[in-house]
């Protein structure tokens, strides 16, 4: 899967520079505009501007490709990874014990218990005033 996403990014990097290369070197719309007032010669000054060129259209192409790219790297980012191989997957969740609850430890002669601090939840429902 990591090699189908090397070979994805690179095409869609390649595109883009491609298409930003092309893109400058297109004339604009206005650029006929100027030669009707003595700047240069023009085919026609308000007439359509004919079929599309070899630019624009391989332009087009390279936008497809492009949007190709990223909706494939977006569905392929989505995806959940069966295992990671990570140790903290299959680790043990400890909960602490609970206030006022003697542990093990505790219950040893000589020692005094120490009941620990009460954890604030995280979701904040602690801090919402009651009646």
């Amino acid at each position: 899967m990591s090699l189908l996403l090397n070979v994805i990014l690179t095409a869609q990097i390649l595109t883009a520079l491609i298409m930003v290369g092309l893109i400058l070197i297109q004339h604009g719309k206005g650029a006929d505009m100027g030669a009707a007032f003595g700047s240069g010669s023009s085919g026609s000054l308000f007439g359509a501007s004919g079929s599309a060129n070899f630019l624009s259209r391989s332009t087009a192409v390279l936008a497809a490709v492009f949007f190709a790219c990223t909706l494939a790297l977006a569905y392929f980012g989505n995806l959940q990874p069966v295992s990671s191989g990570s140790v903290l997957e299959n680790a043990a969740v400890v909960a602490p014990p609970a206030a006022g609850i003697p542990t093990a430890d505790s219950s040893a002669p000589g020692s005094a218990a120490i009941s620990p601090a009460p954890v604030a939840s995280a979701s904040g429902a602690g801090e919402i005033p009651t009646k």
